[in-house]
């Protein structure tokens, strides 16, 4: 019995010495490409159960009775996955395996320095189009909700964008990724003016308060780049009737297409025969607009746009002269078509394309007195883009554009005209590079010839971003920007330059959970700016590129929708500090339009029990600088504070109607911007001067929206 126990435990211990001696030890250590150690990291040989995970100290120890060359796999979320042949023949692998990070979007640094990304969740989203039509005080005007954001300026007898010191020509928009020519409507000087566009067309904004992208040119200061809606949810037709006008939207959605059309009019003359007015309008604003988009997909991930808007607009009002005391009649008649063709997609192994053409034309008929002027301007763009991601860590962009530009002005009294037309021809390259998903790298070059000046330039742009927590991280930025003179300085002196800025940001951002926080320091130096000798608004004597300045400052932005129950609201305040040779000025000035400080509050609560949302607005700065020609020296005074409050109350008494009302500067305050004096002195030798204020004291709005589909739940915000 005992030998034939120890027999049985001597073949049990043969088996199993011979059963271990075919098995091969795999052990060793997994690390990141910093040096880290990984936790949990999956450590297996293909199609076998054979595995372990990494320890607390990226350890492993395994054994396999596989044979021959096997593949070993490394894996672990937020890494790339490794895998190496080994040798299984019994003996003991020692390995170290170092992961590379994964670059994910939704973990991963993005540029900010400069950069406002209003269309895409899984990053800072500081503007939605729902949050410019329920903007107190925008009235629905896109330019009107960007001003409540920092690095503008509130020019309230203007209506343009104004960004860090920078006359509103220093900033172009785009429209689906091409440019939009003559952006605002046509109006008369000291009345405040809209942006064109619908915003319930957009499903997102970039805005750049400067460094922005080699994709975009020709702006010293900014690039608003906005993006329409893919597709629309459902079938549905919007209903608009307004104290100002109306309006009737329809959209129609296929199985992989969409069309939406729509006519808007607007006549202040009901309203202005209600409300005074501090000017002398004759005719009271009115305009009209038609305009059609349309979406096709292409593939999985391609799309393929249309878009045409044609509109016309009028008015006309009486103002006296202040040398003669003479009554001045001026009127203004404005037809304008825009259209654009856009397209993009995503091809294989890493290539994605998108671009198209647009064009813009515009006409301006104005009488000044007996005057009869016309000027038209012709804008084509087209642009074609090719993106290849060689890995997650690099992508290069590569882009051609050509520009064709006429612009034409006419004396229709004496019948004398003269006409400027040219071809500007760009490339530009960029590229993206991710050390890791903590640190990335933008550079690009944009390279321009035109056939005008038969000159050549380019200008480069770099952008550098650290995240150093899941919630914060900051940027630095700098680049150089060039821009042909506006066409109605450069048709007197077609042989002037480029004007030149450079800019260089510092960012810091934080946000989490509904939270955000983002201040950006900067400083923007100019040169070659246009400078004149004498201007009697039409004309300028003397024109040349020798003015020169400066922008520079500080921003802070903070939004919260958490702290209070159903309740949005952020606080802006922005600092700049901005001289420069501005028209016929021999020193350097404040800009008129550059404010040293400026701020914003906007804050909307939704009450549900009352099916309301109320929402106000106020925005602040601290004066407009002015020319007084009784004191010494230039541009030497400033107006009183600027203050706007506004108030909004938005009520749905049933979910596809809503009733909006809206008062801008409920308080009346009785703000200036500015004044203007007579060209000679007095019997006591003085300048008489008049300021310059607002149309109105306040501007009351109503609106009924009402939505016609199958879903009786929709209302006009559902596709915001």
């Amino acid at each position: 019995m005992k030998k034939s126990t120890l027999l049985s435990l001597l073949f049990a211990l043969t088996l199993a010495s011979q059963f271990a001696f075919g098995q091969t030890t795999i052990k060793g250590q997994v690390l990141s490409v910093k040096g880290e150690q990984l936790i949990g990291a999956n450590i297996y040989i293909d199609n076998t159960y054979d595995g372990v995970s990494s320890d607390n100290n990226g350890n492993f120890t395994f054994t396999t009775s596989e044979k021959n060359e096997q593949t070993l796999v490394i894996s672990m979320i937020g890494f790339h996955e490794y895998r190496e042949i080994v040798n299984c023949e019994g003996q003991l692998i020692q390995l170290t395996i170092k992961l590379r990070e994964k670059i994910d979007e939704m973990t991963a640094v993005t540029i900010t320095a400069g950069a406002m990304d209003a269309s895409d969740e899984k990053k800072s989203v500081v503007m939605k189009p729902l949050d410019i039509v329920t903007t107190s005080g925008a009235l629905g005007d896109v330019i009107g909700a960007l001003t409540k954001l920092p690095g503008t300026s509130t020019v309230g007898n203007d209506g343009r964008l104004f960004v860090r010191g920078g006359d509103a020509s220093e900033t172009n928009i785009y429209f689906d990724g091409l440019q939009v020519g003559n952006a605002y409507g046509s109006t008369a000087q000291n009345v405040p003016t809209r942006s064109r566009f619908n915003p319930n067309l957009f499903r997102g904004s970039f805005f750049s308060t400067g460094g922005y992208s080699a994709e975009y040119g020709q702006a010293l200061s900014s690039a608003l780049v906005l993006n329409s809606i893919d597709m629309p949810i459902r079938n549905q037709t919007d209903i608009s009737l307004m104290s100002v006008g109306g309006g009737l939207s329809h959209t129609m959605v296929g199985k992989n297409k969409a069309i939406t059309a729509s006519a808007n009019f607007t006549d202040l003359s009901p309203y202005m025969s209600i409300i005074n007015q501090n000017m002398d309008f004759t005719n009271a604003p009115s305009n009209w607009d038609a305009e059609i988009l349309g979406r096709q997909k292409i593939g999985k991930s391609g799309m393929l746009k249309g878009f045409m808007h044609t509109a016309g607009a009028k008015m006309s009002l009486n103002r006296q002269d202040i040398n003669s005391g003479e009554i001045q009649a001026t009127s203004i008649e404005n037809s304008y078509q825009f259209g654009n063709v856009s397209f993009r997609n995503v091809a294989a192994n890493g290539w994605s394309y998108y671009g198209g053409s647009s064009i813009s034309n515009n006409e301006d008929r104005i009488i000044i007195d007996s005057e009869n002027y016309k000027r038209t301007s012709l804008l084509n763009h087209n642009k074609a883009v090719i993106i290849k991601d060689f890995s997650d860590k690099f992508s290069l962009k590569n882009g051609l554009e050509v520009y064709a530009n006429q612009y034409e002005e006419s004396n229709l009294n004496i019948g004398a005209s003269r006409k400027m037309e040219e071809l500007t021809f760009n490339h530009f390259i960029e590229a993206d590079y991710y050390f890791n998903s903590s640190l990335v790298l933008r550079a690009g070059i944009r390279s321009t010839y035109n056939d005008l000046l038969e000159d050549q330039w380019s200008t480069y742009r770099v952008s550098l971003a650290y995240k150093f927590s899941k919630y914060a991280q900051v940027s630095v930025a700098t680049g150089t920007f060039f821009q042909l003179p506006a066409n109605e300085i450069r048709i007197q002196n077609t042989a002037l330059e480029n004007t030149q800025s450079t800019h260089y940001i510092a960012n810091y951002l934080y946000s989490k959970e509904g939270r955000t926080f983002r201040t950006e320091a900067f400083y923007k130096s100019y040169d070659n700016l246009i400078h004149f000798e004498q201007s009697d608004g039409l004309g300028f004597t003397g024109l040349a590129n020798d003015g020169s300045g400066y922008a520079q400052g500080f921003d802070v932005f903070y939004r919260d929708n958490k702290s209070l129950k159903s309740t949005d609201f952020w606080i802006t305040y922005s600092y700049t500090d901005s001289k420069r040779n501005l028209g016929g000025f021999e020193s350097r000035v404040r800009p008129g339009f550059a404010p040293l400080h400026n701020a914003s509050v906007v804050m909307k609560r939704f009450f549900r029990p009352l099916h309301s949302q109320l929402g106000f607005s106020y925005s602040w700065n601290s004066g407009y600088t002015y020319h007084n020609p009784n004191l010494e020296g230039e541009m030497q005074s400033k107006t009183p504070a600027f203050n706007n409050l506004s108030f909004s109350w938005s009520y749905l008494p049933t979910p596809n109607l809503i009733i909006h009302f809206e008062c801008s500067n409920v308080l009346g305050s009785k703000n200036i911007f500015g004044y203007q004096y007579t060209n000679l002195a007095n019997e006591n030798g003085v300048f008489e001067g008049r300021p310059q204020g607002q149309v109105a004291d306040r501007f009351i709005f109503l609106g009924v929206f009402l939505t016609l589909s199958k879903d009786k739940n929709v209302n006009q915000l559902n596709n915001l």
